[in-house]
């Protein structure tokens, strides 16, 4: 048994002026322990996206009526509630393991020798767009679900899915100047690639806003327009992103490039087939529950799918040990 040492007056001073420098002053984590603390934090933000969905399609989302509180005078569910206020609670719960998440991967950076502070922004960066999104879940409950402030909740999310990608990235490699590994006409094919997806998942909370799972059982507000026209106007998007994935494909055929993007751009063309497959079945089956939970899932695995193509055009020297990185596999490459 390794002795816990005692805290003297300053050391208990020091923790409380400043506890990441003094955790960090006392803790240096290996590579891997980041990496998938970084992990972790991308895991917790595509499951908030997906039980948040659950909230919504189970009609639970005025489960608890009012916020901060559950109900007027408590802040859990009372016996005169439905399981909607179950399911309602539950995910605001979640939230508080999403922080944990977050704080696991800001301790973690901080703590990594040497000091990497870009790394660790992005891990605050997670905790200010947890926080704003927290806030902006409780407006979604105070307004009776209005469809404007659902789609911004949801967009808000997928910003931190974002963050939380890029960390994850960036905790498997290192901080030199990254050096492009394609050419202009391949980054700016990716570049519209973002661009396509970023209006897909935008257009796909107008077909969430107009249909017909509004959130509650109650008359909630809905976007007046067709969902179906929106659904159809949503696939044309969805099919120009596939086309730009297989061109991007065949693109850094043609060029040679090495594996990484190649594979990256693989994976993400396989996951857009499976999220189609979905898409069309939950259209022509009228949009069941559990088809729509799978689309959000999808849409999170596309988007990150997305930003791993566009991160895998480049790489930093000094990569970090422990899970294989762009910087590998391009190594393996060139060899």
């Amino acid at each position: 048994m390794v002795g816990v040492p005692k805290l003297n007056r300053a050391d208990a001073t020091a923790a409380l002026r400043n506890p990441l420098a003094f955790i960090a002053d006392r803790w240096t984590p290996e590579p891997r322990t980041v990496q998938r603390a970084a992990l972790a934090a991308l895991v917790m933000s595509v499951v908030i996206v997906v039980t948040g969905g659950a909230v919504r399609l189970t009609a639970s989302g005025l489960g608890c009526p009012t916020w901060p509180e559950c109900t007027d005078g408590s802040l859990t569910p009372t016996h005169a509630l439905s399981y909607h206020s179950a399911i309602e609670f539950g995910n605001r719960m979640l939230t508080y393991v999403l922080c944990a998440a977050v704080g696991w991967a800001i301790i973690a950076a901080r703590s990594e020798k040497p000091y990497r502070r870009s790394l660790t922004r992005l891990g605050w960066a997670q905790f200010w767009l947890v926080m704003s999104n927290a806030i902006l879940g409780g407006i979604v409950v105070l307004v009776g679900l209005n469809p404007y402030t659902v789609a911004a909740h949801f967009l808000l999310a997928t910003a931190l899915v974002a963050v939380a990608a890029v960390m994850w990235q960036r905790a498997r490699e290192g901080d030199g100047a990254p050096r492009p590994l394609v050419g202009k006409a391949v980054q700016q094919l990716v570049w519209f690639l973002v661009a396509a997806s970023l209006l897909l998942i935008a257009v796909g909370t107008v077909v969430t806003g107009a249909g017909p799972h509004p959130g509650d059982s109650g008359k909630v507000d809905r976007i007046h327009i067709s969902w179906e026209t929106v659904a159809k106007v949503h696939a044309v998007l969805a099919w120009i992103v596939v086309t730009l994935t297989f061109a991007l494909w065949f693109l850094l055929k043609a060029v040679d490039a090495p594996k990484g993007p190649l594979a990256r751009t693989r994976d993400l063309f396989l996951i857009l087939l499976a999220q189609g497959v979905i898409g069309y079945v939950q259209y022509f089956t009228h949009l069941p529950a559990v088809l729509v939970g799978l689309h959000m899932l999808g849409s999170c695995l596309v988007w990150i799918g997305v930003l791993r193509v566009l991160l895998s055009l480049r790489e930093r020297a000094g990569a970090a040990t422990g899970l294989p990185g762009p910087s590998a596999e391009s190594a393996l490459t060139n060899a």
